[in-house]
């Protein structure tokens, strides 16, 4: 599996878990994970935001840490990568609006290449236009964006995950065993203990 190569989308107020675990989880079997962010170079960082499920109507949303980026963005190119790994937070809501990040996501969907989105994860995905005609889980609030992409909203539990072709969706970072799983599973690797 070594220099098997994983593209993570990040941007500021990233949800935490969203993306750490994921980084620690997949760099941990061997692969080797690229997080970027626009107009960001490898070393640079964003910051988190930690969102918990406290009883409230939706998320609270706390200060979370500094994750230092591994790649720059300038330098992806989606044919260098076997997946793609879209985490939640505030930073689908605007990496959406970056044309290159829109590219990208379309540029996997296209060559069929694994893609893992968890939470906010799906508006970039309804904002690519991959969603038509496909289900997608995501956090309730996002919905209504699967929808209205042309997509059919899978409400499924926090932790749970949803698995349609090459897209693996999960509405949040407690579905991080499931959608992990079925990702590495997408991406052909076998784990054995």
């Amino acid at each position: 599996m070594s220099s098997k190569k994983l593209l993570l989308l990040a941007g500021d107020f990233v949800e935490d878990y969203e993306i750490m675990v994921p980084f620690q989880a997949l760099s941990m079997l061997g692969y080797e994970v690229h997080a970027v962010c626009p107009d960001k170079q490898a070393g640079d960082t964003v910051k988190t935001a930690i969102h918990d499920f406290e009883g409230d109507q939706t998320y609270t949303e706390k200060p979370g840490h500094l994750f230092a980026l591994t790649y720059s963005f300038a330098d992806v190119k989606v044919d260098d990568y076997v997946g793609l790994v879209v985490p939640g937070g505030r930073s689908p809501e605007y990496l959406r609006l970056n044309e290159r990040v829109i590219e990208l996501v379309r540029g996997f969907d296209e060559a069929q290449k694994p893609i893992a989105a968890v939470c906010h994860g799906a508006q970039l995905l309804a904002a690519a236009g991959i969603l038509k005609g496909r289900e997608c889980s995501a956090y309730p609030a996002c919905g209504p964006d699967v929808t209205m992409a042309g997509g059919t909203f899978v409400d499924i539990a926090a932790d749970q995950v949803h698995v349609q072709g090459n897209l693996v969706s999960a509405p949040a970072w407690p579905s991080h065993p499931l959608w992990l799983a079925a990702f590495v599973k997408l991406l052909g690797a076998r784990i054995e203990l």
